[in-house]
């Protein structure tokens, strides 16, 4: 299969071959047609060899990040660590879940936080969260 270079190489020899009288306007017209099929042909292959070279390069970058990954990260899936955030955080401590007495958003606090002195983000409003003995949250209370 030949290449736009070669068409457009190949075309221009038939031309010649027809002696096309440039002095009139029909022979102008076709020599500026092949000189331009020309350079259009040379461009298009300017930028397939230079699609060629981001591939590549796009390809060493791609290695070269899996190694940075694989250095930071080892064998572990980097996906999994922000699944572990958002999943059980059992093992780093308690978290509670309370009802705002102000505006009825759903509060989420630790072991960290004072539960007499809770902040409503939702709100603003202060309020504590101390136990009446009437919640079945807490194992203190849970009968």
């Amino acid at each position: 299969m030949m290449t736009l270079t070669e068409k457009a190489a190949y075309l221009k020899g038939l031309s010649e071959g027809l002696q096309p009288d440039e002095s009139k306007p029909e022979g102008k017209l076709i020599a500026k047609m092949l000189d331009l099929l020309t350079d259009m042909a040379d461009s298009i292959r300017d930028l397939e060899d230079e699609c060629k070279e981001l591939r590549a390069y796009a390809e060493e970058l791609d290695d070269d990040l899996a190694e940075v990954e694989s250095d930071l990260y080892g064998d572990e899936d980097p996906d999994e660590d922000e699944e572990e955030e958002d999943g059980d955080d059992a093992e780093d401590g308690d978290f509670y879940e309370v009802t705002c007495p102000h505006c009825g958003e759903s509060v989420c606090f630790d072991d960290t936080l004072d539960p007499e002195d809770l902040i409503c983000p939702a709100c603003g409003e202060h309020f504590d969260c101390t136990c009446d003995g009437k919640c079945e949250s807490c194992e203190g209370c849970a009968e």
